[in-house]
This record gives structure tokens, sequence and C-alpha cells, in this order.
């Protein structure tokens, strides 16, 4: 009985361990730091086949740099609002938008 109590403790106390480690950051932003990167590697495919022009990447390039510049804003102050979360995510909409408006027009480097 004493063995089963101590594996129960145990237990509880690795998951109360791994559930303080994966507790909520008020800074973190997971999902906003994946679609960057996924943008970042759209805008790379697009420089290697030829869909973008050196001025268009450096365009949606300098786009990239302002949203990563308004989301270390937003966590300057130790907590990224709901607010501020939709603004950052506005933001990589219309950038994604202009990802694939100037992949698909008829200009090429």
């Amino acid at each position: 009985m004493k063995k089963q109590s101590l594996v129960i403790v145990l237990a509880l106390a690795a998951t109360a361990a791994a559930f303080a480690q994966t507790s909520v950051d008020p800074t973190a932003t997971p999902r906003i730091d994946k679609r960057e990167a996924r943008q970042q590697q759209r805008i790379a495919q697009g420089v290697a086949s030829g869909q973008l022009t050196p001025k268009e990447t450096a365009r949606l390039d300098a786009q990239q740099a302002r949203i990563e510049t308004a989301e270390a804003k937003a966590k300057s102050d130790g907590v990224v609002t709901a607010k501020e979360r939709a603004s950052l995510t506005r933001r990589q909409n219309k950038a994604s938008r202009n990802i694939h408006h100037q992949k698909h027009d008829a200009q090429h480097s």
C-alpha cells in the first residue's frame, strides 16, 4: 500500500511540475511566431522560384519586419492582450494576402 501511495504522490508531483512548465506565459505568441515563420518561408520560396522580384521581396520583408516590431511592442509591457493579438492577426492576414498577390502577379524576376 505504501508503494502505491508513493507512486501516486510521485505521479502527481510530475504532473504538477509539467503543468508549471506549461503554464500560460502572458507574452507567449506561438501561433503568431509559427505564422511569421511560414510567411517567411513563402517569401523565400517565391524568391527561389522567381515569382517575386527583388522590389516585391523588399516590400514583403519590410512588412514582416513591421509585424515583428509590433509584436515586440505588444510584449514589452509583459502581457499581450486579446486586442493586441487580434491586431497582430489582422496584420498577418494582410501580409499573407500581399504575399499571395505578389507571387501570383505577372511580374517575374
